[in-house]
């Protein structure tokens, strides 16, 4: 427990801190044009990372969301609760899941909507001999064949989203004081570790993303819908009544709107 104690208190004095949530946008954005700019320019040699069956990519990545979703519904139950004892408002800030899920279903839709709208079947990965009797990405791949399309990376959409999410929910952290003894003192403290790791593997495998697959603009649009999703909510439309709200604190809501008017 001592351990998971001091993991959690790095935690708390990194992802915690409001610089980080501050500046993480535009690490991920920079991080993202740079990479792009070394795979372009300079490609690194293939690696275990560079794998798209990585265990990394294969249980985490692909499962981002549910990952996500997963620690945050008892992180978010749990701190509000003890911050608020009013079951009302944790309900409502709840909500911020489904908001995030509607916004991963709607994104990875038009995603695949552009893909298949905007590619032909080919007989080779070479995009040579066109098979024009094929019409959509499943059916050409059943029959052997290779579907090129513009292919927005959700992987870079889904993993800024959700490194983006996390942090601001940690942000209740500040407020959070609990009694060693307790047993909510532990649960919390496990929830903060667990979601302090996850967020260190979607800002690696973000950048993995951005040195190793898809091009510049596919993984623009795939960051561009993440960020948009992000303020859409946390910087826009949580800062209004009529929404599940941010997580709570002390300070107060004009507080709030002026560090992201800054």
């Amino acid at each position: 427990m001592e351990q998971l104690e001091r993991c959690a208190w790095f935690l708390r004095g990194t992802l915690v801190r409001a610089a980080v949530r501050r500046y993480l946008p535009w690490a991920l954005v920079a991080s993202m044009l740079a990479g792009s700019l070394l795979k372009e320019l300079s490609p690194l040699p293939e690696s275990y990372l560079s794998n798209k069956r990585n265990v990394l990519n294969m249980y985490f990545v692909k499962m981002a969301w549910a990952w996500t979703f997963c620690l945050l519904l008892p992180f978010i139950a749990l701190t509000n609760y003890h911050l608020t004892g009013k079951a009302g408002l944790v309900l409502r800030r709840l909500s911020t899941l489904l908001v995030g899920t509607a916004i991963w279903y709607v994104c990875t839709s038009i995603f695949s909507n552009i893909e298949h709208y905007t590619g032909t079947c080919y007989q080779s990965p070479a995009l040579e001999g066109v098979r024009k009797e094929h019409q959509s990405k499943q059916q050409c791949h059943q029959e052997g064949g290779f579907w090129h399309g513009f292919d927005i990376s959700g992987h870079s959409f889904l993993l800024t989203f959700c490194a983006l999410m996390i942090v601001e929910e940690m942000s209740v952290m500040h407020e959070v004081k609990t009694d060693r003894s307790h047993c909510l003192h532990a649960a919390i403290t496990t929830l903060v570790v667990a979601l302090g790791i996850l967020t260190f593997i979607w800002v690696l495998m973000f950048l993995c993303t951005a040195v190793y697959f898809h091009n510049l603009s596919q993984k623009v649009f795939g960051t561009l819908f993440g960020l948009l999703g992000w303020y859409g909510t946390y910087g826009c439309w949580y800062l209004k009544a009529f929404s599940p709200g941010l997580p709570p604190k002390s300070c107060s809501l004009n507080l709030k709107q002026d560090s992201y008017k800054k």
